[in-house]
């Protein structure tokens, strides 16, 4: 028989919120980094990891290949760093996730999707 825990545990891996936390908690227990170099280590990494996205995106220009799995293993990378630097700022990933999605929106209810400029 099902129990009520049985369907909260469900819901619960079901939920976008709990699986972007739950990541960010399982990155962070892979995170070897030094205290010091909080926020500026995930931060170059990021970096660092984006770049080698751009460099095999570049490389479907160069050699006419596009390695979907290579470029995916990047991305995950990427994730990792940014797990790692919400977790150094002390703010959930749901909630940049969030905050991100209501200002796309209320860009595109402004017509301001398109321009520059952070405060459009």
């Amino acid at each position: 028989m099902i129990t009520q825990d049985d369907i909260d545990a469900f819901k619960r891996f079901n939920d976008v919120d709990y699986l972007l936390n739950e990541y960010q908690d399982m990155a962070a227990a892979t995170a070897i980094y030094k205290a010091e170099h909080q926020v500026i280590y995930p931060a170059l990494g990021l970096a660092a990891e984006a770049g080698e996205v751009a460099n095999k995106v570049k490389k479907i220009m160069r050699d006419g290949t596009f390695d979907r799995d290579g470029i995916a293993d990047e991305v995950g990378d990427c994730l990792w760093y940014i797990a790692a630097l919400c977790r150094d700022l002390n703010v959930e990933m749901s909630v940049v996730a969030k905050n991100n999605i209501d200002k796309l929106k209320a860009r595109k209810e402004k017509g301001t999707l398109k321009g520059s400029g952070d405060k459009r």
